[in-house]
């Protein structure tokens, strides 16, 4: 007996889920799944599968490293099975370990795309000044530091700013690019407290962690703002720059444009950049 095409099942409609997530990295080596390692992306994969009964991949914002934390960070997924957003929270709060939080969960566009549709990604380091060094409690995620000139820190930041190569402050990754957009690197003081707000397009592989360790060089007064500013001209990653501790790192946000611009985001971010020549551009 024949089959028509209306006695055919319909195929699966696949639905897009973004997830927003928190987490402390302490105990994770990164976000990326390892073999044999305890990993953040393990983990929720691990624990989606079982509530969604089928394998689930997630596609994330940005990787973190080891020890690195996240309050903002934005991961999505693709299934067959129907999703009930504050439902799957719930259900996910008994599956997933104490240190790993989805806090939201909701159907989005399929142009959606966690790591090529963002537009900006948040990025804040925490310093304690204090003589002690920091709280019992803010250990985790409070790195101690000396006393440092404020002055010359926000200074040798400003001198950041904008789309360059920052090739200096980035580890190597085969094939990647290190020209990126730095749109906000500041800090602010309360009390003892230090805190670095770093914004930009994108961020290549450790390069917040080596931008904060490098203008704290600055604040301890071992180099100047001038010196920073003179690491945008270097082709590879500079040997002068100690690289900040990794727990003092957090991913606190990642910005979207709107549904309707989504597909053209996902294709800017695809574009090879380059920088700018201050003497002319399109081949003047």
């Amino acid at each position: 007996m024949a089959v028509t095409v209306e006695d055919q099942e319909p195929e699966a409609v696949s639905i897009r889920v973004r997830l927003d997530i928190g987490y402390d990295g302490t105990d994770f080596t990164g976000w990326a799944r390892q073999p044999g390692l305890r990993t953040v992306q393990g983990v929720l994969e691990d624990a989606l599968s079982k509530v969604q009964r089928e394998p689930i991949q997630l596609t994330v914002a940005g990787r973190t490293d080891a020890g690195v934390h996240a309050e903002g960070q934005v991961a999505h997924f693709d299934t067959h099975t129907e999703v009930d957003g504050p439902k799957l929270v719930h259900r996910l709060a008994r599956f997933l370990p104490k240190d790993v939080r989805v806090k939201d969960v909701r159907l989005v566009p399929a142009e959606f795309d966690a790591r090529f549709s963002a537009i900006r990604r948040h990025y804040a380091y925490h310093l304690t000044t204090a003589p002690y060094g920091a709280e019992p409690l803010q250990a985790r995620h409070i790195v101690p530091c000396r006393d440092v000139d404020l002055d010359a820190m926000r200074e040798a930041s400003r001198n950041l700013l904008g789309l360059h190569d920052f090739a200096a402050f980035c580890r190597r990754r085969e094939g990647a690019t290190t020209i990126r957009e730095l749109q906000r690197f500041d800090w602010e003081r309360d009390g003892d407290i230090l805190t670095a707000y770093v914004s930009a397009d994108a961020f290549c592989w450790s390069m917040v962690r080596s931008l904060v360790g490098g203008v704290l060089a600055v604040g301890e007064g071992r180099r100047t703002p001038a010196w920073i500013a003179s690491l945008l001209d270097e082709r590879q990653r500079s040997s002068s720059i100690t690289v900040a501790p990794a727990h003092g790192l957090s991913l606190i946000a990642v910005d979207y444009p709107a549904d309707s611009e989504l597909a053209a985001r996902n294709a800017q971010t695809r574009e090879v950049r380059t920088v700018p020549d201050p003497e002319g551009c399109c081949g003047d």
